[in-house]
C-alpha cells in the first residue's frame, strides 16, 4: 500500500496517521487550520478541560514510547487517582485509597502538540495545513485519491486510503451518499449540554494536595465542575450542565452557578475560588447531541474509506470520554490492519464499534437517566443503572469498590467487571441508600 490520507489534525486524525505510518509508505494528515501551539479555530471545545482516561494515556504512550514522559519534562501534572483527586461520581464522593498508575492532568492543546510532533518525526509522515478536505476520489468502487482545496487552489492527491476524522463534522456519510452509496443509519440523543471554561492562577496546595476535583452531574442537580492543575502552573475550572441548564460567563455568575454544585464537604473549594484574580476569560460552549454513526451496518462500503473518534461516535462531553474513545478506534485500525487488506472497511468499522461500545452504553445509560433527555432508557440500561449506583454508594466506603470503578470509568476493565463477585458482594453490603 503507497499512500493514505487522514483529514484532521486533531487526536483521531494524529493516531490514526501513527498507525498507518506503519503500514503504509506515505501518510498525508490534511487540516483545514493553520496548526500553531495552542487552541484552534476548528476545535472549539479545545479550550475546556479535557480528561486523559488512564486506558487513553496507555493507547498514546505505547503508539508514540516516552510522550507521557516528555509531557510531564514540559510541565503536564501528574497526580495519584484516588488518593490525590477527588471524585463525586452519582452524588457520591469516592473514598481515598491507593491503586496503580498515575494520573495525566493537561489541557488538549498541549497533547495534541506533543503528539503531532512525534508524529511529523516519523519518516513518510507529511502535514499539508491550510487546506480544506473536499472529499475521496473514487474510480470502480474504491478509494483513488483524495481532493483538497483552499483559496485560489485545488490538489488532488493520489491515496489509496482516506480516513474522515474530522471530528463531529465529519463527511464521510454525505460522501457515501454523494458517490450511490447508503448513509449510515444514525443514532442521536439530544442532551443540550452547555459549559464554560476559566484559567485560574491558585496556589499549588489550594486544596491540601489535592490536584483533581470533578463532580458529576446527576439527575437531581444536572450541572457538574471540574477542577484541576494543569501545565503552565494553572488551574483550568470547567463547569457545565444538562438539558439546558448552562453556566453564565459574567464572573460572579459563574462563581454562583459553581457554587450549586460544591457539596459542603469540600467547604475550602468555593474561598480559594473566589479569592484567585478574575479570570481573564470566561469561554462558552455548547454540545446539543450525542451522535453515534452506524458505518458497521452498512451492506456496501467502498475500499479504502474509513472514519475515526467523533465523526464515529460522539458522546456528551461532561463524561471526558472523547478523547481516549479516539485512541481506541486508533488501536482498532492497527489490530484491523494487521490482520490484512481483504475486507479492512467492514472489519475496521466492526472492530472500532465492539471497542467503543461500552462509551457509547455508559453514557447512554447516564444520559436517558435525565428527565429533560428524550427517551425511554431500555429496562436493562435502568437496572444497569440500578447497580452501578449500588455500586457507587458502596465505593464511598470500600476501597475495593472505588477502585473496580475507577477502573471501570477508565476504560482500563470493561463494565462487566463490575459485576465480579468480590465488588457485587460490597455493592450489596454497603450499597443501600441509607
Amino acid at each position: 500500500m503507497d499512500h493514505a490520507v487522514v483529514f484532521g489534525a486533531g487526536l483521531a486524525g494524529l493516531l490514526s496517521a501513527r498507525v498507518l505510518a506503519d503500514r503504509f509508505e506515505r501518510v498525508t494528515v490534511v487540516e483545514r487550520d493553520r496548526l500553531t501551539r495552542g487552541p484552534r479555530r476548528g476545535v472549539p471545545q479545545g479550550r475546556h478541560a479535557h480528561a486523559l482516561l488512564p486506558r487513553g494515556q496507555e493507547i498514546i504512550d505505547e503508539l508514540f514510547p516516552g510522550v507521557v514522559e516528555e509531557m510531564v519534562a514540559a510541565g503536564a501534572v501528574t497526580y495519584r487517582p484516588l488518593v490525590q483527586a477527588r471524585m463525586v461520581l452519582g452524588g457520591n464522593l469516592m473514598c481515598r485509597t491507593p491503586m496503580p498508575g498515575q494520573g495525566l492532568a493537561l489541557t488538549r492543546p498541549f497533547l495534541e502538540d506533543h503528539v503531532r510532533r512525534r508524529l511529523l518525526a516519523l519518516p513518510g509522515v507529511e502535514l499539508l495545513d491550510g487546506w480544506d478536505a473536499v472529499g475521496p476520489v473514487f474510480r470502480a468502487d474504491a478509494v483513488a485519491g483524495a481532493r483538497i482545496g483552499r483559496p485560489g487552489e485545488d490538489r488532488t492527491l493520489d491515496a489509496n486510503l482516506v480516513v474522515d476524522a474530522m471530528g463531529r463534522a465529519g463527511r464521510a456519510a454525505v460522501w457515501l451518499g454523494e458517490s450511490g452509496f447508503d448513509r449510515p443509519a444514525v443514532e442521536e440523543v439530544a442532551v443540550d449540554v452547555g459549559y464554560a471554561t476559566c484559567y485560574l492562577d491558585l496556589p499549588d496546595d489550594a486544596f491540601g494536595g489535592d490536584l483533581l476535583i470533578l463532580i458529576g452531574s446527576t439527575p437531581a442537580n444536572p450541572r457538574g465542575i471540574a477542577l484541576f492543575r494543569v501545565e503552565g502552573e494553572r488551574w483550568i475550572l470547567s463547569a457545565g450542565g444538562m438539558c439546558g441548564d448552562h453556566p453564565p460567563t459574567d464572573h460572579d455568575g459563574f462563581l454562583d452557578y459553581v457554587a450549586t454544585v460544591v457539596p459542603p464537604s469540600m467547604p475550602d473549594v468555593l474561598p480559594a475560588l473566589r479569592a484567585a484574580p478574575p479570570p481573564a476569560e470566561i469561554v462558552p460552549a455548547r454540545f446539543p447531541n450525542a451522535v453515534r454513526r452506524r458505518f458497521d451496518r452498512l451492506r456496501r462500503l467502498p475500499r479504502g474509506l474509513i472514519a475515526a473518534g467523533d465523526s464515529i461516535c460522539s458522546v456528551d462531553p461532561l463524561y471526558g470520554q472523547g478523547m481516549s474513545a479516539a485512541a481506541l478506534h486508533a488501536v482498532a485500525l492497527r489490530d484491523t490492519l494487521a490482520r490484512g487488506r481483504d475486507d479492512l472497511e467492514r472489519r475496521y468499522f466492526g472492530a472500532a464499534l465492539r471497542v467503543t461500545e461500552p462509551v457509547w452504553q455508559l453514557a447512554l445509560s447516564a444520559d436517558l437517566a435525565f428527565p429533560g433527555v428524550p427517551g425511554e432508557p431500555p429496562l436493562a440500561s435502568r437496572l444497569i443503572g440500578r447497580y452501578v449506583g449500588r455500586v457507587q454508594r458502596a465505593a464511598t466506603r470500600d476501597p475495593s469498590c472505588a477502585i473496580a470503578f475507577a477502573r471501570v470509568v477508565g476504560l482500563l476493565d470493561p463494565p462487566a467487571a463490575l459485576m465480579r463477585p468480590a465488588v457485587v458482594r460490597q455493592a450489596i453490603r454497603h450499597g443501600s441508600r441509607s
